[in-house]
């Protein structure tokens, strides 16, 4: 990866907080089209189709927001504020020009978060959970965001759900969510990428125990 060139090898490949916001930096301005036009990028649209079909309302979290792409999916959904948190400044900026959420949040998920507990109904995220990116120890300090009952409709990469300790995750927090199932679903349609043009994503969706 270069700095001037980036792209989704470059964003599989990202191994610190550091390369992240390096990344999403110079990818801010062109993301949606060079990115999400042009592979035909669908998670976003899966998470927010889940979160409706699961009666998602009131004061709303998307966790690794980006530009915004899930919640201009959400945009006519009744009852709903968002908040948007992201690692990178320039994402949060074309966000921020969408006006779609009620505020933006600069943070780092690997690090404690200095936000209100149980202030959220839901959280949700698209593409954020995967190798590079975000592991599956963020989930606590998510969970602490959450109200009792809250819903949560997360996006994890299927190739990393495993392997990155995603499902092991899950069951130890057995405890403290309930109503948990797994959709499996393409994350790009139409795309002409061949190495990716096949690849999975595992929407889980589940509930923060009362």
């Amino acid at each position: 990866m270069t700095e001037d060139n980036p792209d989704l090898d470059a964003a599989y490949a990202l191994e610190t907080p550091a390369d992240n916001i390096a990344l999403y930096r110079d990818w801010a301005v062109n993301y949606d089209s060079e990115f999400a036009d042009t592979m035909g990028y669908q998670l976003p649209n899966h998470v927010a189709r889940l979160f409706a079909q699961s009666g998602g309302h009131g004061l709303v979290l998307d966790v690794g927001a980006g530009t915004g792409l899930l919640v201009e999916c959400l945009k006519e959904h009744p009852n709903t504020q968002f908040d948007a948190l992201d690692i990178s400044q320039e994402m949060l900026s074309a966000a921020e020009s969408k006006e779609l959420y009620r505020k933006t949040i600069v943070a780092d998920l690997t690090k404690p978060l200095s936000l209100t507990d149980e202030l959220y109904d839901a959280v949700v995220s698209s593409g954020t959970f995967t190798h590079g990116h975000v592991g599956p120890d963020a989930l606590d300090e998510l969970l602490t965001l959450a109200k009792p009952n809250a819903l949560f409709v997360l996006s994890i990469n299927a190739k990393h759900y495993e392997s990155h300790g995603f499902a092991a995750k899950f069951a130890e927090m057995s405890d403290v969510i309930c109503d948990f199932a797994i959709h499996t679903v393409d994350i790009y349609d139409g795309c002409k990428d061949a190495s990716h043009q096949n690849d999975k994503g595992h929407v889980v969706v589940f509930n923060k125990r009362a």
